[in-house]
């Protein structure tokens, strides 16, 4: 019997061409996943795009483990992957939860996503990838407090827009867990933040605030700040333990990504549940915010 080598042998020895080999199994996967992942990632970057909160500075509005769904075309269309608006859909107002990008964690370097991509790609999980280390930019999620041209102060707590006392009004003690804070105790359980909650009126938003029970851990007082054209001034629900504008300042319109709409999934990281993320918090799933 001849050998199957020896039959490809003869062909090349004829002149005939060989058979040819079908695509690779890199230009498979390309070409089978390659469109429906180019699809997710535009409909994300023009429509709407998932976002976990890792930090307490929005609680009680949000829990720490909350996976919420946040509206890219609330506010405008955009060219896919950038920050060019082309079809103006409205403004932000004042009392929106928005997700937007902290102004000062933005590379200077214009190449900086290309090269991060093979660390993305690992989730920078393998030191060994080239690119930078950081992140290109940070997203934040807060809530606008003051508009273009406002004037935002913050006496003993309460907030004052345009010299205006934005009322609160006493709701009870409010407790939760927040291991960013603290340290994990005997049995897994977070340590506990005891705060005092308010409820808040802003503009024609009612909404809850925390204060904490602690005096030595409130923020000090933010003199009277005016907001400049086209920017806006962002605080956290959670008032004591929120890096916000009164720290790093205001926001430009087009770094903000979108209005947070609903919950959508949710896990409690200080609880035993599925491993990394914690107890399924099926109560907050579909919780709207506001």
């Amino acid at each position: 019997m001849a050998d199957p080598l020896d039959i490809d042998l003869r062909g090349d020895i004829d002149g005939s061409a060989p058979a040819k080999r079908g695509p690779g199994w890199f230009e498979e996967v390309v070409k089978g996943w390659g469109p429906p992942v180019l699809l997710v990632l535009v409909l994300r970057s023009i429509l709407i795009e998932p976002f976990q909160i890792p930090s307490g500075s929005m609680v009680p509005t949000l829990a720490i483990g909350d996976f919420i769904l946040v509206s890219k075309f609330g506010y405008g269309l955009r060219v896919p992957f950038t920050n060019t608006e082309i079809v103006p859909l409205g403004e932000p107002e004042r009392g929106d939860v928005v997700v937007f990008v902290k102004p000062d964690s933005v590379s200077e370097d214009p190449l900086c996503w290309v090269k991060r991509i093979p660390r993305t790609f690992t989730f920078d999980m393998v030191d060994a990838m080239p690119g930078p280390r950081n992140p290109c930019s940070i997203d934040f999620i807060k809530r606008i407090v003051g508009l273009p041209g406002d004037t935002v102060e913050v006496r003993d707590n309460v907030l004052y827009v345009n010299g205006e006392r934005q009322e609160r009004q006493p709701a009870g003690p409010y407790s939760y867990p927040d291991p960013a804070r603290s340290f994990r105790r005997a049995g897994g359980r977070c340590e506990t933040v005891e705060n005092a909650m308010f409820t808040e009126t802003l503009g024609s938003v009612e909404h809850p605030v925390l204060q904490s029970a602690d005096y030595v851990l409130r923020v000090s007082d933010t003199p009277p700040t005016t907001v400049p054209e086209g920017q806006y001034f962002m605080m956290g629900d959670n008032r004591d333990n929120s890096q916000d504008s009164r720290f790093w300042g205001f926001v430009p319109r087009e770094m903000i990504r979108g209005k947070a709409m609903f919950v959508w999934l949710s896990f409690d990281p200080c609880e035993d549940g599925f491993p990394g993320l914690g107890r399924l918090r099926t109560e907050r799933i579909g919780h709207g915010l506001k």
